[in-house]
């Protein structure tokens, strides 16, 4: 993890080794002589029912040593250096961010957009009287005073580290200090004479990806955007498998809120380094996720999340201030929680509604936010509707044979001559296509997997070019050297040997185009059961959302049968829509009332338990679809299967059974 690979290894095998006969680079510049201390990677322990393995400290080697001495000298704890540490038995390691070889690359960059600048944190200059024998108003009292008449600011309440500040800062100001703060009702920082300086941090906790935009409150300008993996991947790659894991193991709730916490950490270190300032300078934040997420996050069972009616803790919109969650930002900081519409869709949702603004437009809108757990939200300026659909981490790049997350060499770009039935294609870090590349210099970044676009246009492609019937299974009657038959399921080759950084042919297996189809027929269904419920039959626009949205090519994703038919020209991706209404919220606090209001309106459809999800998924699975038209597209999908309003592909079949019947 987080690559999700999986295979076998023999016992004895180092860490190091069985990660990289898997595809997984770990940084080791010392080549496993414990010099560099590069490799370091954890051993998660415990029962993990989603990978089929129990994974205990016993199944790793002992610690020698040469490996106890290394650790000690780093002073690390809890870790494991994979070149020293030897597999003897199943286990789940976890490389983290620093020992990965090969960096993911998070595409979660912030929107141009046009904010109104107006924080929930503004800074204020005052000049206070000096205090006279005999009045006994305190400084914090004159400082109010202070506030009432030179900026009309009344009641205003102190955080109890700015009260330890006030009197040393006027001192050193000579009764002139500039104050901290927020919604005009709260003093949060006192700083001596003239400072400037508020910043806010705008986070989108994915279950997949953390991402961020460190903010100057002043004038709305992104001084930095980080993001890195979520590290509860470990414990599960969905949603409901890390909800299994609270409640299936002892402290696992609290396992899971540190790793999230920490990894906030880490991300604001990491922003406010290339901005150049410190941490506690972080005023403010506002975060956006799942529900689930959010529930860890506050360190709140998400059990009840798990199952019918998935009750909330809290629907509303909160804040907290970050110490308590131990947050590692200013001593009063508060973190603002934008609300969310119900079991889930959360406060992502409410971002990508804040942002998109479907509530605005007379076009019927569709907004996909893909990703392990798809949110779609459908309406115009009358109506709303959302759902959640269980797409799965199959467009992460797990549960596909070489399937992994956007880093060098993952294969991110298809394309299949529907003639030779020959492939070509583009990995992240080079950007000719393989078909480009010389013998002597085949590429700067040989093929190490293929990630969630990749996949999308592979099956896609294989599609269009007749290898794939429209039931996802292989053609039999497709008689080329890519295709190999390994017992009953067919398989093609989409990298040969010498195009693969492993020096092995990099399969798509029957097994892959299955999880595509499942994953795929699950967000249609979703979009599908909010069209009925709303009682259109077309929508004008779709809007892709997300990292892994805006990498998705429109016309592919139609003809998988990812999204309804459309015009590939009203077919549009926005980016990271959520982290986007987050950073909105964070510049302008009335768009957190405008959340509040607006999270009411959205009618939710629970999927889980309606009836006609089912039957829309199962109708859902072939491509691009078993009965609807895609009259867009109708010209590039084969003739022999394209579906079209007569008819679907199953009946077609009946009909012409019955006519050799009765030839």
């Amino acid at each position: 993890m987080p690559s999700g690979r999986r295979g076998t290894v023999a016992a004895g095998t180092a860490v190091l080794e069985a990660a990289r006969q898997l595809g997984v680079q770990i940084e080791s510049i010392c080549g496993g002589h414990l010099a560099c201390k590069k490799c370091r990677v954890h051993l998660e322990t415990g029962q993990f029912p989603q990978h089929g393995i129990v994974s205990l400290p016993d199944h790793l080697s002992p610690i020698g040593e040469a490996e106890q001495t290394a650790l000690e000298r780093m002073g690390i704890t809890g870790s494991r250096l994979s070149c020293a540490a030897q597999v003897q038995g199943d286990v789940l390691i976890f490389v983290p961010e620093e020992s990965r070889g090969q960096k993911q690359i998070i595409r979660k960059t912030a929107t141009e957009r046009v904010i109104k600048i107006d924080p929930a944190v503004r800074q204020v200059y005052v000049t206070v009287e000096k205090a006279a024998l005999g009045q006994h108003q305190g400084d914090w009292g004159r400082v109010q005073a202070a506030l009432r008449e030179q900026w009309q600011i009344e009641a205003a309440t102190i955080d109890l580290p700015a009260l330890r500040r006030l009197q040393p800062a006027l001192r050193e100001g000579q009764r002139a200090v500039t104050l901290t703060l927020w919604q005009e009702r709260e003093l949060i920082d006192v700083q001596p004479g003239y400072a400037e300086g508020v910043y806010g941090l705008a986070v989108d906790i994915g279950s997949t990806t953390v991402a961020g935009h460190l903010c100057d409150l002043r004038t709305g300008v992104i001084l930095a955007t980080e993001s890195l993996t979520n590290p509860q991947v470990a414990y599960g790659e969905d949603l409901m498998s890390r909800i299994s894991y609270a409640a299936r193991h002892k402290g696992g709730l609290n396992r899971l809120h540190k790793a999230i916490i920490s990894a906030l950490n880490k991300l604001a270190a990491q922003a406010v380094k290339i901005a150049g300032i410190k941490a506690r300078q972080i005023q403010e934040a506002v975060f956006v996720g799942n529900t689930t997420m959010i529930h860890i996050l506050l360190g709140i069972h998400p059990e009840s999340l798990g199952g019918a009616p998935f009750a909330l803790a809290n629907r509303d919109g909160m804040d907290v201030k970050a110490r308590d969650l131990g947050l590692r930002l200013h001593p009063g900081a508060n973190i603002h929680i934008l609300p969310a519409e119900a079991g889930h869709v959360g406060a992502d949702n409410v971002g990508v509604l804040i942002a998109e603004e479907p509530h605005r437009q007379d076009e019927v809108m569709l907004i996909v936010d893909v990703g392990t757990n798809a949110e779609i939200v459908l309406g115009n300026r009358e109506w709303l509707y959302s759902a959640s659909s269980p797409t799965g981490p199959a467009f992460e790049g797990a549960q596909v044979t070489h399937g992994m997350r956007a880093a060098l060499g993952a294969i991110e770009r298809v394309r299949i001559d529907p003639i030779t039935k020959e492939a070509r294609f583009r990995v992240i870090g080079e950007e000719r296509w393989s078909d480009e590349w010389l013998a002597d210099q085949p590429s700067a970044a040989l093929a190490a997997g293929i990630c969630g676009s990749g996949i999308i246009e592979a099956v896609a492609e294989l599609y269009l070019a007749g290898v794939l019937l429209a039931n996802g299974r292989f053609n039999p009657d497709c008689t080329n050297e890519r295709m190999v038959w390994p017992g009953r399921k067919g398989a093609y080759i989409l990298a040969t040997a010498a195009q693969t950084a492993n020096g092995k042919s990099l399969f798509i297996t029957q097994d892959d185009v299955r999880n595509i189809q499942l994953a795929k027929a699950a967000l249609y269904a979703g979009a599908k059961l909010l069209m009925s419920r709303a009682g259109v039959t077309a929508v004008d626009k779709i809007v892709l959302a997300g990292a892994f949205g805006s990498y998705i090519d429109p016309q592919h994703a139609m003809i998988l049968g990812l999204i309804p038919d459309c015009d590939l020209q009203k077919v549009t991706a926005v980016g990271n829509a959520a982290g986007d209404g987050a950073r909105i919220a964070l510049l302008n606090r009335q768009k957190r009332s405008e959340a509040q209001a607006l999270a009411p309106r959205v009618t939710y459809v629970e999927t889980a338990v309606d009836p006609e999800f089912q039957e829309a998924f199962v109708k859902a699975i072939h491509l691009p679809h078993a009965e609807d038209a895609f009259t867009h597209i109708a010209e590039m999908l084969p003739q022999e299967t394209a579906v079209t309003a007569s008819g679907s592909i199953r009946q077609r079949r009946r009909r012409r059974q019955n006519q050799r019947s009765n030839v």
